[in-house]
């Protein structure tokens, strides 16, 4: 055996190359299944959380709802419920708001399909204005897709986390994770050094 095996063994054996090997996997595997997610389903945005009550009781806060990306919006189901597709769109005018609503009609006016949505809890359909909007309708350059599944109460983690207590908590348990690791290594090595 040559001094660059016996390097090697003690290399791999260490706990700090496990720890960041196991780490890396994790990660790499959670990367990789996000990515995944997203191309399956064609949309950026493959898994969301439902943060209101609008579309009670067809999805409660909490749910995590499934996303699939609408090629042809001429597909897309618009009706009352149960009939009409929930979709998933931006918020007009700043776009920077997710809405989770049914589609209740459809009508295609100057190249582009509109959709005039519906939350099922509301008394009303939805009247937006602003750019891409129409007679109180979303254009379909704001659609991100439709509900296509849903897991209760898997979403309050997510809601939890964007909370100031839910970062505290996660940096907190990091840290006793890191201490718990690293603790023991060091002991060993102050054992052995004595």
């Amino acid at each position: 055996m040559t001094s660059t095996d016996s390097g090697l063994r003690r290399f791999w054996k260490n706990s700090y190359v496990k720890t960041i090997l196991l780490a890396a996997i994790i990660v790499g595997g959670v990367v990789a299944f996000w990515f995944g997610l997203q191309a399956g389903l064609r949309t950026q945005y493959p898994l969301l959380t439902v943060a209101s009550g609008s579309m009670v009781p067809t999805l409660n806060v909490g749910d995590l709802i499934a996303v699939q990306g609408v090629s042809n919006v001429a597909d897309l189901n618009a009706g009352a419920n149960p009939v009409g597709d929930v979709v998933v769109f931006r918020r007009p005018p700043a776009n920077d708001e997710l809405i989770v609503h049914r589609a209740v009609n459809k009508t295609f006016y100057g190249g582009l399909w509109y959709i005039r949505t519906k939350g099922d809890a509301n008394s009303g359909p939805d009247t937006w204005t602003g750019p891409d909007t129409y007679g109180g309708m979303i254009s379909q350059n704001l659609l991100i897709g439709k509900v296509v599944g849903k897991v209760p109460w898997l979403g309050y983690i997510p809601l939890y986390i964007r909370r100031p207590e839910g970062i505290t908590l996660i940096i907190v348990l990091m840290v006793i994770i890191i201490l718990a690791e690293y603790i023991p290594e060091m002991s060993k090595k102050q054992k052995t050094e004595t």
